[in-house]
C-alpha cells in the first residue's frame, strides 16, 4: 500500500514538471485568442498586396477632407422662365392642381411660367469662378450663390457646354476658399470619395462612398453625347448637382450630375463628370464663354463594334468605331469616307470605339488637318481630313404638336425635364393638354400622362408619335400605351384606345 502511494506520489510531482516544461517552451499553446482581439494585418499585407496603397497611407480621414473643402462648396438657387404652348381648359377640375404644379394655368396660347431651380457649385479659384451644371442653370434669370458663411452674391454667368452639363459662374470679389480638381484619370474603382452639396435643401451636407465604376456611358441622355461618367454609391440626391465629388487627399475628382432612381431619391448610383474633362471645358469658357469642338461629320453606329459587326466586315479585333451615315458636305462627305467605313486610328492613336473617337475629334480645333486609318472591305486605307467647327444643333425643349384634331398636344420629354418635374421616365411624349369635350378627355387621357407606344410601336419623340399619326386614315382605331407617375410610387400603365377623327 504504502509503495502504491509512494509511485503516485512521483507520477503527480513529475507530471506537475513536465506541464511547466510545456508551459515556458510553448507558451503559445497556453493562451486562447479572444474574440475581441483585431487579428494582425502584417501577415494579410505580406500575403495579399504588393505593396499598401497611398490612400491607406493617407488614412480616411473624412473630418479633415471635409473641413478643408467644406468652405468651397456653395448653395446656387435660380430663377427661371420658361415657355410652354398650352391648351386646353381645366378651371375648377381636377387637373388644376397638376398643371399649377407643372406648367402654370393652361391658355390657348404660349404662357410663359416661373421656376425655381436649386444646386450646388464651388469655388474654382481664390477670384469668384465658380463651377456647377448647366441643366442647374439654363434659362436663368436671375441666379443667386450662398457661401457657407450665408454670405449670399449676384452670380454672372461666364459660359456653359450643354453637351457636357459644365456651366462656369463667377461672382465679385477675392480671397474666396476654393478647391483643386485633381486627376480623376487616377481614380480606381473601390476608392474612398465624398459628395459634398445641398441636397433637398439640407445645406453642406457630407456623404461618404466608394468609386463604383468609371467611364460610365448612358444610353437615356443623348443630349450629353460626350460622356465619360464617374458612378459612386456615396449618397447623392436633388440639390447635389454640381457639387464636388473629393478624394482622400482634398482634390475633386468629380462633378456631381445625376443619378439613378426608380423611386425618385437615392439609391446608391450617382454619376459626377470627370475632373480631367472638366478642366478643358473651363479653360475654353473662361476664355471665349463657349467651347469649341472638332466636326468630321459622320454619324456612328448605335452600338460598339461586336462579334457580328467583326465577323461581317473582316474586321482582325473589336476595336474602332463604324460609321453609319456620312453627312452631305462636310469634311468626312469631301474626303470620301463611306458608311460601314471603320475608323481604327487618328492623328497615330488607336481608336477603342465610339466614344473614344468622339472624344478624340471633338478635343481637335477646328481647321485641323487629321490623319485617320479606316478600314474598308477588310483593307486599311488613309485619309487626311480637315476638321470644321461642331456647330449647336441641339433641339428644342419646346417642340409641340397641336393638333386639334386628335384632341391633346405633345411635346418631346427630355431628361432635363423630366429632372426639373420629378419624373421617373426620362424618354417618350410627354401629353401637355386635353381638349375639353373630346375622345381624349372622355377617355381619362391627363396632362402630364406619357405615351410610351402608338400602335405597339415605340416612340422616344413627337417626330416618331407623328410619323405614325399621319399615315393612319380618318376614323382608324388606334392603341396608346400611357404611362402615369404623378402621385405614384411606381408608374401605372395602361391601355386607351382613341380613333382619327374624321
Amino acid at each position: 500500500m504504502k509503495k502504491t502511494l509512494l509511485i503516485a506520489g512521483i507520477s503527480f510531482i513529475a507530471g506537475l514538471f513536465l506541464a511547466g516544461l510545456i508551459f515556458v517552451y510553448f507558451p503559445e499553446k497556453s493562451v486562447q485568442t479572444s474574440n475581441w482581439e483585431e487579428p494582425s494585418t502584417t501577415a494579410l499585407s505580406s500575403n495579399l498586396y504588393a505593396a499598401s496603397s497611398l490612400q491607406a497611407q493617407a488614412g480616411l480621414d473624412f473630418a479633415t477632407i471635409a473641413e478643408k473643402v467644406g468652405p468651397a462648396v456653395v448653395r446656387i438657387e435660380v430663377d427661371k422662365v420658361l415657355k410652354r404652348q398650352t391648351r386646353g381648359n381645366f378651371e375648377d377640375t381636377p387637373f388644376d392642381d397638376f398643371w399649377d404644379r407643372f406648367f402654370g394655368n393652361p391658355r390657348d396660347r404660349q404662357q410663359e411660367y416661373r421656376s425655381t431651380a436649386v444646386g450646388t457649385g464651388f469655388f474654382l479659384s481664390e477670384d469668384g469662378y465658380i463651377l456647377t451644371n448647366n441643366h442647374i442653370v439654363e434659362n436663368f434669370i436671375k441666379i443667386k450663390v450662398t457661401s457657407l458663411l450665408g454670405d449670399e452674391y449676384s452670380a454672372e454667368l461666364i459660359g456653359t457646354d450643354s453637351k457636357t452639363d459644365i456651366a462656369l459662374l463667377k461672382i465679385k470679389g477675392s480671397n474666396f476658399p476654393y478647391a483643386n480638381l485633381g486627376n480623376s484619370d487616377q481614380l480606381k474603382v473601390g476608392e474612398w470619395v465624398l459628395a459634398i452639396g445641398n441636397p433637398l435643401g439640407f445645406a453642406h451636407t457630407v456623404t461618404a462612398g466608394i468609386v463604383s465604376a468609371k467611364g460610365r456611358q448612358l444610353s437615356n441622355t443623348p443630349e450629353l453625347p460626350y460622356q465619360d461618367f464617374i458612378q459612386t454609391d456615396a449618397a447623392i440626391n436633388r440639390g447635389n448637382s454640381g457639387g464636388p465629388l473629393v478624394n482622400m487627399n482634398g482634390e475633386v475628382v468629380g462633378i456631381t450630375s445625376m443619378i439613378y432612381t426608380p423611386t425618385g431619391g437615392n439609391i446608391g448610383i450617382g454619376f459626377a463628370i470627370p475632373s480631367d474633362l472638366t478642366k478643358k471645358i473651363v479653360t475654353q469658357l473662361k476664355e471665349t464663354g463657349k467651347v469649341v469642338r472638332g466636326y468630321l461629320g459622320i454619324q456612328l453606329h448605335i452600338y460598339d463594334i461586336n462579334d457580328e459587326l467583326k465577323e461581317v466586315l473582316n474586321l482582325k479585333s473589336k476595336k474602332g468605331a463604324m460609321i453609319h451615315a456620312v453627312e452631305p458636305g462636310t469634311p468626312a462627305d469631301k474626303t470620301g469616307l463611306q458608311q460601314y467605313d471603320v475608323i481604327i486610328e487618328i492623328n497615330g492613336q488607336p481608336v477603342e470605339d465610339n466614344n473614344d473617337l468622339l472624344f478624340k475629334i471633338a478635343e481637335i480645333r477646328p481647321g485641323t488637318k487629321v490623319d485617320l486609318i479606316v478600314i474598308r472591305n477588310g483593307e486599311e486605307q488613309e485619309f487626311s481630313v480637315k476638321l470644321a467647327e461642331l456647330v449647336d444643333r441641339d433641339i428644342p425643349e419646346t417642340q409641340v404638336s397641336t393638333d386639334d384634331d386628335i384632341g391633346y398636344s405633345v411635346q418631346d420629354l427630355t431628361a432635363s425635364i423630366a429632372r426639373e418635374y420629378g419624373f421617373q421616365s426620362q424618354e417618350g411624349v410627354l401629353i401637355m393638354s386635353v381638349s375639353r369635350y373630346s375622345e381624349a378627355e372622355e377617355e381619362g387621357i391627363q396632362p402630364g400622362d406619357i405615351i410610351l407606344e402608338v400602335n405597339r410601336q415605340a416612340v422616344n419623340n413627337v417626330r416618331d408619335f407623328q410619323k405614325i399619326i399621319k399615315k393612319m386614315d380618318k376614323g382608324r382605331a388606334y392603341l396608346l400605351l400611357l404611362s402615369r407617375e404623378r402621385g405614384r410610387r411606381e408608374p401605372q400603365q395602361f391601355i386607351i384606345t382613341l380613333r382619327i377623327p374624321e
